[in-house]
Order: structure tokens, then C-alpha cells, then sequence
């Protein structure tokens, strides 16, 4: 199997991208396509020269930015997508059971299951984990300049720095129905369970159901958003009076003005309507087999 690794060059975990040659010719594979890249917007242009030339299995080394980079790269190509978790939060490699162990993600890869799941697309680029209007995206982009330092505290400063952000006026439709229309503070749609940090936002999302999970926070103020953060924090979001939470394939989202988005929590442009929808067991991942699981992915 001709192997291509797909590194961020500037993520770090165990012993490094050495460790990570070392496993790789132990487990037989001794040259593998080898391109790091200084950020991870270079990773697509990596990926397709992967498959051009003739790449059987492609393994990213990196965070959920680098993640969702391959993911878009991907296509609708069959190729294997694995992954070697190197960022802060690792949130697409959490949910599917995929450890921080460079000899334990190299096994996966070369060993373990293969799944074909779904991916959101929004407005035109795909996502793995989540996408999100409004406070999340604040939290995210406030968050950027702290994550060396603090790692996943960086999102709960972040986050105390957003409380006072003014809400917004939102209409929602989902599947060609109006779902909701009034007050919100942030708006969530997502293809995984777990989205911060480990915290269970969606209870019932399954990244291989057709359906993407959409919640929105109808709170205003930063009273009412701190006690309907901290029920998310309990794993009980949904049982929050300022919580409402569907399914469905497709999303569409107008605003009373501009707000900020984010993907798999990476902060974007500002936007004032948008469209996401799920592509169906868009991509192949590779994910622990039943011997090798340390944790039940969802």
C-alpha cells in the first residue's frame, strides 16, 4: 500500500515527525510520500499531488484545521483518510475513538477499520466536526492568540471575553421549513457529538446518519448565556430554556446583520446569511478496529 503522510510542520506531540518515520518503516512502510507543510491551507495542494501520484492511504499529522483541509481535498476520491491527532483539541479524532499515540494512530491507519462517513458543507467547503455563527465563532477567533500558551483554556478565555457580544435576530430553516425565528447568540450545526473540548453538545449526533444536528442558542445576555453554557459544561444542553435543538439534511440560516462563523474551529469571515447541507458518507476515515478501541466512538 503506497502510504502519503500530509504533515503541518509546525505541530508537535511524543516524539515529532522522526517518531513518526520511525513507526512507519517499523510497521513496513519505509518510504512513504512525505510533504510538510508550514500551515495547514497548504495541505489541499499536498493531498491532491498525493493522489496524482498514485497515493493509496493518506495520513494528516495535525489539528482539526489540518483535518478539514484534507477532508475538502479529498473529493469524492475513495482513498483512506487517517489521521495522527497534533493540534489542541483534536475534536474529529476524539469523537472517533483515534488516541494521541503515535504508535497507536500509525496502527489505525495501517490496520484498523475503515468507515465511510458524512461531512457539512457550508456555503461551498466541507467541515468534519462542526460549523457556527455567532458567540462560538467570537470564542474561537478570541481564542487564537491564546492557544500556545493555554491549550483548550484558551476557548474558556476567549469565551469570558465575548460575554457582552450582542446577540443577533435569526431565521432558520431546516429541510425547506421554517424551524425557528427570534433572539439567538450563537447558532451550531453539527456532524459530530462532542464539540469543545470534550463537552457533549449534540447527545444524538452520528457522523455516518445522513443528518446533520443544528442547535441554537436563544439567549441574550451574559447572565442567561453563562447558565445555558454551563448545562452544555453537564452534558445537558438540550434541557436548557435557551437551547433548541433538531436534525436534518438541509440548513438555511438569514441574520439581521453580519456575524462571524467558524469550522471545525477555525474563525472566518463575517456573514449575514448562509446554507449548509451534508454530503453522505462523503469520505472513507480510518478508525480503530474493536481491538484496538481505548474508548467507544460515536
Amino acid at each position: 500500500m503506497k502510504v502519503a503522510v500530509v504533515a503541518h510542520a509546525g505541530k508537535t506531540f511524543g516524539g515529532g515527525l522522526p517518531e513518526l518515520r520511525r513507526t512507519l518503516a517499523e510497521a513496513g512502510v519505509s518510504e512513504p510520500l512525505w510533504t510538510e507543510v508550514p500551515k495547514s491551507k497548504r495541505a489541499p495542494a499536498a493531498v491532491k499531488q498525493a493522489l496524482e501520484d498514485g497515493a493509496e492511504l493518506i495520513l494528516a499529522w495535525g489539528g482539526d484545521g489540518m483535518v478539514r483541509r484534507c477532508v475538502n481535498a479529498l473529493g469524492d476520491t475513495q482513498v483512506p483518510l487517517a489521521i495522527a491527532p497534533a493540534g489542541t483539541s483534536n475534536l474529529f479524532a476524539t469523537n472517533l475513538g483515534i488516541e494521541p499515540d503515535i504508535a497507536k494512530a500509525v496502527q489505525v491507519a495501517l490496520h484498523g477499520d475503515r468507515r465511510r462517513l458524512d461531512v457539512g458543507r457550508f456555503d461551498g467547503e466541507r467541515f468534519g466536526v462542526m460549523a457556527g455563527a455567532g458567540f462560538d465563532a467570537a470564542m474561537i477567533k478570541g481564542a487564537d492568540d491564546l492557544k500556545d500558551r493555554f491549550g483548550r483554556a484558551a476557548y474558556v478565555l476567549g469565551g469570558a471575553a465575548k460575554l457582552n457580544a450582542p446577540g443577533f435576530e435569526a431565521k432558520i430553516e431546516i429541510d425547506g421549513t421554517r424551524w425557528y425565528k427570534g433572539p439567538a447568540g450563537c447558532i451550531l450545526v453539527g456532524n459530530l457529538g462532542e464539540l469543545f473540548g470534550g463537552i457533549e453538545v449534540f447527545a444524538d449526533a452520528r457522523p455516518d446518519d445522513g443528518l446533520l444536528d443544528i442547535g441554537v442558542l436563544t439567549s441574550e445576555g451574559p447572565v442567561k448565556l453563562v447558565r445555558a453554557a454551563a448545562r452544555t459544561a453537564l452534558g445537558d444542553a438540550q434541557k436548557s430554556p435557551f437551547v433548541r435543538v433538531t436534525q436534518g439534511r438541509k440548513v438555511r440560516v438569514k441574520l439581521d446583520r453580519k456575524v462571524r462563523y467558524e469550522l471545525d474551529g477555525g474563525d472566518r469571515k463575517k456573514v449575514k446569511s448562509f446554507k449548509v447541507k451534508v454530503e453522505p458518507a462523503a469520505i472513507t476515515v480510518c478508525v480503530p478496529g474493536a481491538a484496538q478501541k481505548g474508548s467507544a466512538a460515536r
